[in-house]
């Protein structure tokens, strides 16, 4: 028996691939599906089944592709209708793949169709659960992301409160637990950054499990919870209703065009201009309105929060080699309408004599020197603000920067920072895009500016006990 998690951390999401007896099967597959097929071809097994957990709603599922490449059977839950042909499996229900079994455990709550499957071993011996949202280490799915008719995120946290108490937790405490999620995903609040535990340890250490009644656990799963990605709904959509083969995506997108072709398309088409290098090569040099979200955090994630249309076009400046990647990391949140990339990257820009804009950035030291100046803008989520800010400062976070363009100063100098100054360079580069022209980022963010030992820093958060 052969049991493999795929770990992507830009999405902070877990693939499984199985195989027994040369029967194999994947749970939850990203979108681009070479490496599973890779993996079945390597080891001379079939996939037999692709298992969805649920309709993901912060990716786009490989569940087509893979089985129209593989002849696979795409098995969902009960409670699962889908425009597409698709096995729909009863609660308890069991499949054999090769000596193991695997059975559908319904747990409903993170959604309605939500699932879980336990494998079995050769002897019949629970040996995991691939539980997708329902329970993630550390933490629970949310319950507020299927509100649909008369159902409320209360009476989903309910629901999910009953699928655990009586379908995971009576299981044994060796059993492995295997989520669809780690710390970083917005499918939940409180993961680890462990990907994997056993069930017993969940049971001691999890928050949600160890609620006392279905009041409390309520209580606790909705508490602090932020408002969804603008992306997710159409994300689940597609892995409901079926979406375009990623390899027409791939031919679409991976296309050269010289400073000059870039530029009449991206006119023509009013596609954005999307440039994935590190913050501070950006700032030193970019294409005026073009937006900064580098490929080296959260890509996939901040590009569905702050681009809503997912039939936006998109055109593309990479780092030279990185092209075909950042076109199939857009298409695993399911942006499929890149039009191609800066041929030669933002050097050939330059070498073309087009018109180059920049970002003022600056050290935590600088910043300390002249920050009252002028407004400090913080992009940080609301916790993390009111766990500590630099006095004075405005927390507008990234998430929907948008909606608070009124509140940035026009005539000031802007003070842009974050963590670490990944995020405030997204937030800069769309700020510039907007007109602002007095913006100056903060390098090294929060962290640096704490370690400077000169700017005043509040706490908000409450004490407890």
């Amino acid at each position: 028996m052969i049991v493999e998690q795929l770990y992507t951390g830009c999405l902070a999401q877990g693939a499984y691939y199985l195989e027994s007896e040369g029967e194999a099967a994947v749970i939850d597959p990203l979108r681009d599906t070479d490496t599973y097929l890779k993996k079945a071809r390597q080891n001379g097994a079939t996939i037999k089944y692709v298992f969805e957990t649920h309709f993901h709603a912060d990716f786009v599922s490989g569940h087509l592709d893979l089985a129209k490449k593989t002849g696979a059977t795409i098995v969902y839950g009960p409670n699962s209708p889908t425009r597409f042909e698709a096995y729909h499996a009863k609660d308890g229900e069991v499949f054999k793949l090769g000596k193991v079994t695997i059975k559908v455990l319904h747990t409903p709550g993170h959604t309605t169709e939500s699932t879980t499957y336990l494998l079995m071993d050769e002897n019949g011996k629970n040996h995991a659960i691939f539980t997708g949202d329902t329970l993630f280490i550390g933490d629970v799915g949310r319950p507020d992301l299927a509100i649909k008719g008369d159902l409320t995120e209360e009476d989903l946290a309910g629901m999910l409160y009953d699928s655990l108490h009586t379908k995971i937790m009576p299981l044994e405490d060796d059993v492995i637990v295997y989520p669809a999620h780690g710390a970083g995903s917005a499918c939940g609040k409180n993961m680890s950054k462990e990907t994997t535990d056993t069930l017993g340890n969940q049971k001691r250490f999890n928050y949600a499990l160890r609620a006392q009644t279905k009041e409390e656990f309520t209580k606790a799963v909705l508490d602090g919870l932020t408002k969804a990605p603008a992306y997710f709904a159409e994300n689940a959509r597609l892995n409901k209703e079926g979406y375009e083969a990623i390899d027409e995506v791939m031919e679409r997108g991976d296309r050269a065009l010289s400073p000059d072709a870039f530029e009449a398309a991206v006119n023509e088409t009013g596609a954005v201009v999307l440039d994935v290098r590190e913050a501070q090569e950006f700032a030193k040099g970019f294409i005026p309105n073009a937006i900064n979200i580098g490929l080296k955090g959260q890509f996939a994630p901040w590009v569905g929060a702050l681009i809503p249309d997912l039939k936006q076009p998109i055109a593309l400046v990479t780092p030279v080699g990185q092209e075909e990647e950042t076109v199939r990391r857009l298409a695993r949140v399911g942006y499929d309408h890149s039009i191609g990339y800066l041929d030669g990257g933002f050097a050939s820009w330059q070498q073309a004599g087009k018109e180059v804009d920049t970002v003022e950035s600056i050290s935590a030291d600088q910043f300390a020197q002249q920050y009252t100046q002028g407004q400090v803008v913080d992009v940080r989520k609301p916790d993390e603000f009111s766990a500590e800010h630099v006095k004075g400062a405005e927390n507008l976070p990234l998430d929907n920067l948008n909606d608070h363009m009124a509140e940035v100063s026009k005539t000031k100098p802007v003070y842009v920072h974050c963590a670490g100054g990944y995020r405030s360079m997204v937030a800069a580069s769309i700020l510039k895009a907007r007109g602002f022209d007095n913006l100056i980022n903060v390098e090294g963010g929060m962290g640096a500016i704490k370690k400077t030992g000169q700017v005043p820093i509040v706490n908000e958060t409450p004490a407890h006990g």
